[in-house]
């Protein structure tokens, strides 16, 4: 088959977790995604919410299957040499739609071919396959270092957990319990010291609640300095669950910034700013409290944009300031105070 060389590689990627508007969440998946040419594949599939099958919450030996798999060294696990590609973030389940693709050797070669999207046992090329995406060619000793760094791992990456720093008040309970719905691993304590270094290793950010003082925030990134860990440290801007959600997702995207799909969101003269990278549906919510401390939510935005810099206005009372914004796509979430 001819095809011109393109490059493969791996890199972090995340499928945001949400609190969301209605009470319903939204999970939060860690996966390893397919670069191709320098850019994340699942870009190139339309505003596909979907996972590839190397995610950190399988089990070590489903994952090094997995890797196995892409690999060539088992069976295709469909009809016609095909494998999934991208799949379900919530279940996983074929039945629910998948991105597939005939992966096969060509000589030393790698070929990714014919990609579809799939329900059933057999694709459907001509009425749902990827045309124009593919196919590539992939060098194959670049091909099987990628993927066998993987299995040099040892398994999935960790899965993140995050430790809320303050007392376990009904603010922080919350924060925790609706963190551990979305899948994140979330612990309370008033500050971190005798903390074994192993333990704090397994903590990839760290939220302050806003009883923590100056004092008590100093202690705990001491703590963490110490122990060698680096973290991502979360002021609350607000003690609003949802808002105070999507900081912490914020902090816990270790995707490249090159290779995200928001890329800005910025708020100023009555309008959000926002920047994308790729054709993808954005939702802009804004959070605010009024004079007694209730939270208010509106949804600003919800729908599609191109590449580019986009201009959305805000409603009354968000453009007088005082509001927080929260920006989201499938992968990324990005949080901006109003000014007054």
């Amino acid at each position: 088959m001819s095809a011109a060389y393109a490059t493969f590689g791996l890199a972090p990627a995340m499928r945001a977790g949400a609190v969301l508007a209605d009470g319903g969440y939204q999970l939060h998946r860690d996966f390893v995604d397919f670069v191709v040419d320098g850019h994340p594949l699942l870009f190139q599939l339309s505003d596909l919410d979907a996972v590839s099958p190397l995610a950190s919450d399988v089990p070590p030996a489903i994952f090094t299957a997995q890797v196995r798999s892409l690999l060539l060294e088992s069976e295709a696990p469909l009809p016609d040499g095909r494998y999934v590609v991208y799949g379900c973030p919530e279940c996983e389940d074929l039945a629910c739609g998948a991105v597939t693709a005939v992966i096969e050797h060509d000589g030393d070669d790698y070929i990714w071919r014919d990609f579809a999207w799939q329900t059933g046992e057999h694709a459907d090329l001509e009425l749902n396959g990827y045309h124009g995406i593919g196919p590539f060619r992939f060098h194959g000793p670049e091909y099987r270092e990628a993927l066998g760094a993987l299995l040099e791992d040892s398994g999935p990456p960790p899965g993140r957990r995050v430790l809320l720093i303050g007392p376990r008040v009904a603010l922080l309970a919350k924060l925790a319990a609706a963190l551990r719905t979305i899948g994140i691993g979330a612990d309370i304590t008033r500050d971190a010291d005798g903390v074994p270094a192993e333990e704090l290793r397994g903590y990839a950010a760290v939220a302050f609640g806003p009883a923590a003082g100056e004092a008590e925030r100093t202690a705990v990134r001491q703590a963490f300095e110490r122990a060698g860990v680096a973290v991502a440290y979360v002021d609350g801007l607000a003690p609003i669950v949802p808002l105070l959600v999507a900081q912490i997702e914020h902090a816990l995207d270790r995707s490249p910034l090159p290779q995200r799909r928001l890329a800005r969101l910025v708020a100023s003269d009555g309008t959000a700013g926002i920047e994308v990278t790729s054709p993808c549906r954005v939702r802009l919510t804004a959070y605010r409290l009024d004079w007694l401390s209730r939270p208010h939510v509106h949804e600003l935005f919800d729908g599609v944009l191109e590449p580019g810099s986009h201009r959305i206005p805000l409603d009354g009372r968000t453009a007088k300031g005082g509001s927080f914004l929260v920006a989201r796509t499938a992968g990324s979430v990005l949080v901006q105070a109003t000014a007054r």
